[in-house]
């Protein structure tokens, strides 16, 4: 800034507070001043330039104007990091009247403003936070901004923001030099490119999450050991209980059962070690998801598969990983051509959170009718959730407390064999008897006497995968689905877990790499593609544990576990009440998971609750709309499976079979439904960014600069260098 500016007519300038008078000449003496020159050829942008250079703020109403767009900006730079713009102000209005450099009369009496402190939440007014700072010598790179503008005011003996007129004894501290600015990226950018709840440090952002242990902490073998058991035994519901629906509805055996959940244990290990090494490298563990579930139940519920009895399980499973290879192929080419980097546009909480929850709200037909079978087992199952939040403890006890009501003879009844199906019962007395005995007694299962100690799952086991179009078509969809779930729980772990949001490029990295696990899980044969678990987020928060190792230790012992087909043969042995009420708790947890990625939008937006009601509404709506045309269903099949079946008996007809299944089956999907609905008005409806809560993911650059973030996501030197085409992935 060129000499000439106001600085000595302030010496002169008559300041009224109350009756008295002070002259501010006699209180800040400077005989180095020039005298006032004022300029004609004044350039805003030559002032902000400076300002932006300096990081100079100022605290004055008489300075340079900032245009609208400006104040935009500075509000949602506030709002990104929490805080209100309204009352950012550090000093008093003081105008100065242009030509006869006097300031205006105060039109009130002056109250000296209070600032709420960022860092401690605590009230100073500008002269309290200049002596503490000045008491614990805090680096004036960490100040930021404030810092900058108080040294601004001090070299030039202006009064500070209290109106006090005295100059603070402050050490001027040489400003940081700052990066320079890449062409293209803007202030507006530049302001909005703070992750919530983070400050910022000389080393990188860091964000105050209170975990025992952060992303790159190697807490020791034995400390290993147990926080990775825990870990995966807090996700024992998703991991374990998908097969205990599917395989008895595909028509297989308690051996069948054993079986996929080895394999599913198996695949779940060895998908998030790649994960952890090759995808976004956070430490979230991938299985077998929700989101596969209910296309699984559309495609066994098919009307050619309905009286099929020989080998049905058989025929099931491998169209089923067909369909999920195919689906995995699509995926795959979606994160490695870098087009999941062009979408990212698209998804934001809006989107993420209505989808979600439908995935949860979608099995409401199949919960508490199943455990409502045994309401003795399934509600304390259900109290002891809510309660203690303990997945693993809860099974345990409930599962002993059933195992005594099967001794003791609460479901013996006269004549009856729980062993004896109940199609084969000719009694009328036992065959009312029949549900209940399946559903609740802890003997019914043969699967501990067929299953072998040990036995290692391999490709291809259940025969050569089946390939149609209408199960292709669907699976494409749905592995569209599991993407934006998982971008969902990529933002929201890598805030939790003390890191930066990883750069697009990674997230089509991680999307890529969910999708080659998900071909494994098709080759292996577990029922349903791997994505990343949405629990990840509720399994961190409560363990406090974030460190990739430990992951990566207790995904071996998954795959140990795997190897010994007893185990499986054990966890196929759970009474199916006590599984679902389990699932009822899982269910809703994802629901709330889902709808808690509103808080990184404005939620008492109308806009942003109108579009998610609207969604969620008609993504329960109109499926039941397509479920109405299938009147054989109902006759053949369970109640809590007949929403699923509606893709053989749907009002779509165009001409092709294969054609019509997949759109009735897909619209008659509550996921599919909510997330088209709530991608089209969120992208359509006029909203602001801040309104809508765009995910503020991190530039490509800052791998290179920032060593901390490398640290975090950056793929091993080894594999880097076999993916330096990979510039899309971040690599």
């Amino acid at each position: 800034m060129k000499p000439g500016s106001s600085s000595d007519s302030l010496g002169k300038v008559e300041r009224v507070k109350g009756g008295g008078t002070t002259r501010l000449g006699s209180v800040l003496p400077n005989p180095k001043v020039e005298p006032f020159v004022p300029r004609i050829d004044h350039n805003p942008n030559e002032l902000r330039s400076w300002a932006k250079r300096t990081g100079f703020v100022s605290g004055y109403s008489g300075g340079t104007e900032t245009s609208a767009s400006e104040k935009n900006d500075s509000a949602l730079f506030d709002l990104e990091n929490g805080l209100d713009s309204g009352n950012g102000g550090t000093s008093p209005k003081i105008e100065i009247d242009p030509v006869l450099g006097r300031t205006r009369p105060s039109r009130g009496i002056e109250i000296e403003p209070v600032v709420k402190n960022e860092r401690d939440g605590t009230g100073k007014n500008e002269n309290q936070r200049r002596r503490t700072r000045d008491e614990t010598k805090v680096d004036e790179r960490k100040v930021g901004l404030n810092a900058s503008g108080s040294r601004h005011g001090n070299a030039h003996g202006i009064a500070n923001g209290n109106g006090n007129g005295h100059r603070n004894e402050v050490p001027e501290v040489a400003p940081a030099a700052e990066p320079k600015k890449e062409d293209g990226v803007s202030e507006r950018d530049e302001k909005i490119d703070v992750p919530y709840g983070e400050e910022f440090s000389q080393g990188g952002w860091q964000r105050l999450s209170g975990m025992n242990y952060g992303i790159r902490e190697n807490p020791g073998f034995a400390p290993s050991v147990y926080y990775g058991l825990q870990h995966y035994l807090s996700l024992a519901g998703s991991l374990i209980f998908i097969p205990l629906i599917i395989v008895p509805a595909m028509g297989g055996t308690d051996k069948d059962t054993a079986t996929v959940i080895s394999t599913m244990l198996l695949v779940s290990g060895i998908t998030t070690i790649l994960h952890s090494y090759f995808g976004t490298r956070l430490p979230l563990v991938q299985g077998s998801s929700f989101v596969y579930l209910a296309p699984a139940l559309v495609v066994m519920n098919a009307r050619e598969y309905r009286n099929l009895t020989e080998n049905k399980f058989r025929h099931i499973m491998r169209e089923l990983q067909g369909a999920i290879i195919v689906g995995s192929i699509f995926q795959s080419i979606l994160g490695f051509s870098g087009l999941m980097s062009l979408l990212l546009r698209l998804i934001n909480p809006i989107v993420v959170a209505p989808t979600v929850a439908a995935v949860g709200l979608a099995f409401f037909s199949y919960g508490f009718p199943q455990a409502g079978s045994c309401v003795e087992i399934s509600i304390p199952q259900i109290l002891l959730l809510l309660v203690f939040a303990l997945v693993p403890l809860s099974i345990m006890l409930i599962w002993t407390y059933a195992f005594f009501l099967t001794a003791g003879g609460a479901y013996n009844y006269k004549g009856c064999s729980p062993d004896i199906p109940s199609s084969n019962i000719l009694i009328d007395a036992c065959r009312k008897h029949a549900y209940t005995m399946k559903h609740c007694r802890t003997d019914v299962s043969n699967a501990w006497r067929a299953a072998a100690w040990v036995r290692i799952p391999y490709p291809f086991q259940w025969g050569i995968p089946i390939f149609h179009l209408r199960t292709s078509m669907i699976m494409i969809i749905v592995s569209l689905v599991a993407s934006v779930d998982s971008v969902g729980t990529y933002h929201s772990a890598s805030l939790q877990v003390n890191s930066k949001p990883p750069t697009p490029g990674i997230v089509s990295r991680g999307i890529a790499m969910e999708g080659f696990c998900s071909i494994l899980a098709g080759l292996w044969g577990s029922g349903t593609g791997s994505s990343t678990l949405t629990e990840n987020v509720h399994t961190i928060d409560i363990t406090k544990v974030a460190s990739r190792r430990v992951v990566e230790v207790g995904a071996v012992f998954l795959i140990l576990f795997s190897f010994v087909g007893k185990v499986g043969a054990l966890l196929a042995s759970i009474p199916q009440a006590l599984a679902a009420s389990v699932l009822c708790f899982m269910w809703a947890l994802i629901v709330a998971l889902g709808l808690s990625t509103l808080q990184y939008s404005q939620t008492a937006s109308f806009r942003n609750i109108t579009i998610v009601g609207v969604s969620l509404f008609l993504g329960l709506s109109t499926p039941a709309y397509f479920q109405q045309y299938q009147p054989e269903s109902r006759l053949i099949l369970p109640s809590y499976f007949v929403p699923y079946a509606a893709a053989s008996n749907g009002p779509i007809h165009t001409g092709s079979k294969q054609l019509d299944f997949a759109l009735n089956a897909l619209l008659s999907m509550n996921m599919v439904v909510t997330l088209l609905v709530a991608l089209v008005l969120d992208n359509t409806v006029p909203g602001s960014r801040q309104e809508r809560g765009v995910y503020i993911w991190s530039r490509a650059e800052e791998i290179a600069t920032d060593p901390s973030f490398l640290s975090d996501y950056a793929l091993p030197r080894k594999v880097a260098k076999c993916f330096c085409w990979g510039k899309c992935l971040g690599v």
